[in-house]
C-alpha cells in the first residue's frame, strides 16, 4: 500500500519509544504477583481475601482515571502526560519495597493505579497521530507488547531478585527504571509529526493528508457524550470488560497458581510463568499482520478469544493431578488471550473521528481496568477460598466466552469493503 511507503523510518524512531514506554509501565504492576507468592502475606500479616484485594486496587485507580488522561492527552500533549507519569509510577512502584502495613500498600497500589491510568489511551492517541489506517494494528501491537514481553523477562528477573534479596528489594530495583526512561522520553519524543526534525517536509505532508483522508469516511461524531452513547462503544465497553477479567486473573494469579500445584521454588515459578508470554508474544505479532493484511479486525478478535476460553474449562476438566497437561492448556489461554489486542484496538480508532476516538479508547479501557479489578481480585478469593484454581478456571473461561459473543455482534465488520471501517455505523 502507498501509505506504507510514506517515512518508512517512523517504525524505527516511534516503536522502540513506545514498547519501552509501555513495557516499564507493565513492569510495575506485574510484579506484584511475584511478591505475593514470595511471602508479602505472611511479612505483612495479609489474609488471603485481603490478598486478592489489595493485588486488585491498583485497577481501582487505574479506572477513575482513565478519561481524564486521555482527554488531557488528546487535547494538550502525550508528551508532558507521559513524562510525569513515568517518574509517580517509577516512585510509587519502589515505595511499595518500604511499606510497612496493609493500609500504606493499598494507599501506593491504588495511586500506582491513578498514574498509569492515562498511559494507554495516550499511547494510543500517540500511535494514531503517527501512523495510517493499513498500519495501526501493527502499530498498536508494538505499544502491548509491552505487556507479554515485559511479564516474559519480569516473570525469571523477579524470580531472581527475590531469591537473591526479597520482594523489597524487586519493587525498589524494578521501580528505579521507570525514572531514568522518564528523561529519554522529554527528549526523544514529539506529540505531532510536524514537529519531528527527522521527517522531511514531503513525507510531514503526505503523513498528514492521508490521515485527514482517512478521517473523511468517518461518520461525524460531535462531542464525547455522543460517542460514549455509541451502539459499537457501549458493546466494546462491555467486552473489554470480560476479556480483561480472564487476563488479568490470569496474569496476577499464574505464580502462585503453578507453585500450589507442584511447591515449586519461585525461580522454577518465574520460568514456567515466563512461556505463555512468549506464545503471547510470537501469536500478537502473526495475528496483528494478518489483520492489517485482511482489514477485517473482528475476524482476528473473537476465534482467539474462543480458544482460550475452551482452553480454560479444558485446565479445568483436566485437573490439577494432571499438572503439566493442565499448565500446557494455560499456555494456550494465555498465548490466545493477547493475541488480539492490535486489531482489537484499531477497530476502535477507524469506527470514530479522531476528536473523540481518545475519549472512547479511555472508556473502553477503563471498563477494562474495572474487569481487570473484578477479574484480579475473585480470581484470588476463588484460590485461597477453594485451595484450588479450578473454580477459578471456570470464571475466566466464562468470561471470555460472553468477550466472544459480545465481539460477535459488533457491526464494523459489515463494512468490509468501506475505505474506513464504521462509516456506516449506527
Amino acid at each position: 500500500m502507498k501509505s506504507q511507503t510514506i517515512a518508512p523510518k517512523r517504525w524505527w524512531f516511534i516503536m522502540p519509544i513506545v514498547f519501552i514506554t509501555y513495557s516499564l509501565a507493565y513492569l510495575d504492576r506485574a510484579n506484584f504477583s511475584f511478591a505475593s507468592a514470595a511471602g508479602i502475606n505472611d511479612d505483612l500479616g495479609i489474609t488471603k481475601g485481603m490478598s486478592s484485594l489489595l493485588g486488585a486496587l491498583f485497577f481501582l485507580g487505574y479506572f477513575f482515571f482513565q478519561i481524564p488522561g486521555a482527554v488531557y492527552a488528546e487535547r494538550r500533549s502525550v508528551k508532558k502526560l507521559i513524562f510525569w507519569c513515568l517518574i509517580l509510577w517509577g516512585g510509587c512502584a519502589s515505595l511499595t519495597g518500604v511499606v510497612s502495613n496493609i493500609p500504606m500498600l493499598a494507599a501506593i497500589r491504588f495511586v500506582l493505579g491513578v498514574v498509569e491510568a492515562a498511559v494507554m489511551p495516550a499511547m494510543l492517541i500517540y500511535i494514531s497521530n503517527w501512523f495510517t489506517k493499513s498500519e495501526r494494528s501493527r502499530a498498536n501491537t508494538f505499544l502491548i507488547l509491552g505487556n507479554p514481553v515485559t511479564v516474559l523477562w519480569m516473570s525469571v528477573v523477579s524470580g531472581y531478585l527475590i531469591n537473591a534479596f526479597g520482594w523489597r528489594e524487586m519493587f525498589i530495583f524494578e521501580g528505579i527504571p521507570a525514572v531514568i526512561w522518564a528523561v529519554a522520553w522529554w527528549f526523544l519524543v514529539q506529540d505531532k509529526p510536524a514537529q519531528a526534525k527527522w521527517m522531511s517536509d514531503e513525507e510531514k505532508s503526505a503523513l498528514q493528508a492521508q490521515l485527514q483522508k482517512e478521517q473523511e469516511g468517518i461518520k461525524a461524531v460531535r462531542n464525547y457524550g455522543e460517542a460514549f452513547r455509541n451502539r459499537n462503544v457501549i458493546i466494546l465497553c462491555m467486552q473489554y470488560f470480560a476479556w480483561s477479567i480472564g487476563v488479568y486473573g490470569f496474569v496476577l494469579w499464574l505464580p502462585s497458581i503453578l507453585r500450589n500445584g507442584t511447591q515449586m521454588g519461585m525461580v522454577e515459578a518465574g520460568w514456567l510463568s515466563a512461556v505463555p508470554y512468549l506464545v503471547a508474544t510470537i501469536a500478537m505479532v502473526v495475528v496483528s499482520w494478518a489483520s492489517d493484511k485482511k482489514q477485517n479486525r473482528k475476524l482476528f478478535v473473537w476465534p482467539l478469544l474462543l480458544i482460550g476460553a475452551l482452553a480454560f474449562l479444558g485446565s479445568y476438566l483436566v485437573g490439577s493431578s494432571h499438572f503439566w497437561l493442565s499448565y500446557a492448556l494455560l499456555v494456550i489461554a494465555g498465548g490466545a488471550m493477547y493475541a488480539p489486542y492490535g486489531p482489537f484496538f484499531a477497530l476502535i480508532t477507524e469506527m470514530l473521528p479522531r476528536n473523540v476516538a481518545g475519549g472512547a479508547m479511555a472508556l473502553i479501557n477503563s471498563m477494562g481496568a474495572l474487569g481487570s479489578f473484578i477479574g484480579s481480585w475473585i480470581v484470588g478469593y476463588l484460590n485461597g477460598a477453594t485451595g484450588s484454581p479450578a473454580a477459578s478456571y471456570i470464571f475466566m473461561g466464562a468470561a471470555l466466552l460472553v468477550s466472544v459473543w459480545l465481539t460477535l455482534i459488533v457491526k464494523p465488520a459489515e463494512n468490509k469493503t468501506a475505505p474506513i471501517h464504521g462509516a456506516k455505523h449506527a
